[in-house]
């Protein structure tokens, strides 16, 4: 069996870096969630964007303009992106990973991050959260240069483990990345932390958790 788990959302909190900027800016705190929630929207929408019309940049890149467009929107200062997007390199993961992973692999399952990220980015988040040891793989869409939830991208988790789509059940917080994860034939299990309805999409998720405990 193998697990196989995006990044952003899933395991590590994109909020976080907002959070904690405004811990120690009081400039940022009645502007932190908004410039947060704007931040992953145009995150999401600049890789969608961009997939569909071929103008490839790696997510780092992505996250960089999409943060400079909410800062911009909220009236944070050029000094304040600066330390928000040094802070996005080590977001947090959620309280609940780590005893998560490990009582995966001592059942004998085999664990891995499928993400946007770049393999910096991705590198940087799991060494920050102490997470290295408990993963098998790092697997970045910048192997094709192609975001999810284009097909080409799944199939960079059936290749790396020589296996069928069926083999793999992935793990995701948002909607239309397990619509695009069911679509290409994984076994999905959406982790619906925020409680949004499902999406009026095809391909339904196989499973619906509020966290990632109740994981197996």
């Amino acid at each position: 069996m193998i697990h196989v788990f995006d990044a952003y959302g899933t395991l590590f909190d994109v909020d976080g870096a907002a959070r904690q900027a405004a811990q120690g800016d009081p400039a940022l705190k009645d502007i932190w969630v908004a410039l947060s929630a704007d931040w992953r929207r145009k995150q999401l929408e600049y890789s969608w964007l961009r997939a569909i019309t071929g103008d490839h940049v790696d997510f780092w890149q992505v996250t960089s303009d999409a943060l400079d467009w909410a800062a911009e929107r909220h009236g944070a200062s050029t000094a304040q992106a600066a330390k928000l997007l040094d802070l996005y390199r080590t977001l947090p993961a959620y309280p609940e990973v780590s005893e998560v992973l490990d009582r995966l692999r001592g059942a004998g399952a085999g664990t891995a991050i499928f993400s946007n990220g770049s393999p910096q980015m991705l590198s940087d988040a799991v060494h920050s959260a102490g997470l290295y040891g408990r993963l098998d793989a790092l697997l970045s869409v910048e192997t094709v240069e192609r975001f999810k939830p284009a097909a080409v991208a799944y199939g960079i988790v059936t290749r790396h483990f020589a296996c069928d789509p069926g083999a793999i059940t992935f793990v995701s917080s948002n909607g239309w990345d397990i619509y695009g994860a069911a679509r290409f034939g994984f076994r999905t299990v959406w982790v619906n932390r925020a409680g949004l309805p499902v999406d009026r999409l095809p391909c339904k998720p196989d499973r619906i958790l509020t966290d990632l405990k109740g994981l197996s």
